[in-house]
């Protein structure tokens, strides 16, 4: 098992592959760096082993089936994860490997947004969905994480072989952070600074593509994490539309004795009943959830015990 192994997934980084390789070495001397090729079209991979990288690939495209390889196959004390395009600076790293191995946190997020992000990202789409984002997460889930959708963070051996990776692409940040959040996991901060990507290095996050499964990473999270919340919402519009349309229904027959509108009478009665249903399966799904909590409990310790082995 290595005490420190830095991840970097990569697509077509030949252009700063080899510096972000030296620069973590320089930081984190005693770490073994780990660079995973996402099937790139350039030298990446043999520029990255030039660098004095152990060399690995995935074959699976996207940065969700890099991680999971990753996890899978990495055995260390601390994982720090990086991109491989020279945004973040390796000189934050023994901090947050810090937090990890000095103060049991499960995870160590780098914190762009409260630094240089906003003035250094040159995207201005990707600015707002990094808020839109943050602030729905900690709404929802109420929490008060800086940064929900950074690649520059450091894991404990209990967090990365307890956790199930289900996204493929970017939105694996955002489901991460949300599974630290609902597990109750010890979650520290670090203010990073951010550079924009240099030129010539072109991002592989499509603002409006990627924008749209994050925010379908979030809702699907809702429900699963949180399903009580979630079918209640449901109920509660689906009643609410049930009795506004019942209402006239109501009036009329106090006023005449008849009943002129029978479809309308039905369908609010099939409506009330789905909400009934809809709070119900919430109610159940929350019962099922929190056995899902125990059992991963007991997970956690069943990791932490095969790494002090």
């Amino acid at each position: 098992m290595d005490d420190i192994a830095v991840l970097i997934p990569c697509y077509n980084e030949e252009k700063t592959i080899e510096k972000v390789v030296a620069d973590f070495k320089k930081a984190l001397p005693s770490a073994v760096i780990y660079v995973y090729d996402n099937n790139s079209t350039d030298k990446t991979a043999e520029i990255a082993e030039k660098a004095g990288a152990v060399v690995k690939h995935e074959y699976c495209q996207g940065k969700g089936n890099v991680i999971r390889r990753m996890f899978r196959e990495i055995d260390a004390k601390c994982y720090v994860m990086t991109d491989g395009d020279d945004t973040y600076p390796a000189e934050f790293a023994p901090k947050m490997v810090e937090g990890v191995l000095g103060r049991n946190a499960d995870m160590v997020i780098g914190d762009r947004l409260s630094s240089t992000y906003f003035e250094e990202n040159k995207r201005p789409f990707h600015n707002f969905g990094n808020e839109l984002v943050r602030k729905s997460i900690n709404t929802l889930f109420k929490n008060d994480i800086k940064d929900i959708m950074t690649g520059y963070r450091a894991f404990s051996y209990e967090f990365v072989k307890t956790y199930p990776v289900l996204s493929k692409g970017f939105e694996i940040e955002t489901e991460m952070t949300i599974h630290a959040v609902d597990k109750n996991m010890f979650v520290e901060n670090v203010v990073v600074e951010y550079r924009d990507r240099p030129d010539g290095s072109e991002s592989k996050l499509n603002t409006v593509s990627d924008g749209l499964k994050v925010i379908k990473t979030i809702i699907r999270m809702f429900k699963n994490y949180k399903p009580f919340a979630f079918f209640s919402i449901i109920a509660a519009l689906l009643a609410v539309l049930a009795i506004l349309f019942f209402i006239p229904v109501l009036t009329t027959y106090i006023k005449s004795g008849a009943v002129p509108n029978f479809p309308t009478l039905i369908v609010c009665c099939f409506v009330m009943t789905v909400s009934i249903l809809s709070f119900f399966s919430g109610t159940i799904l929350q019962t099922l959830r929190q056995k899902e909590k125990q059992d991963f409990e007991m997970r956690l310790q069943q990791a932490h015990n095969e790494k002090i082995k």
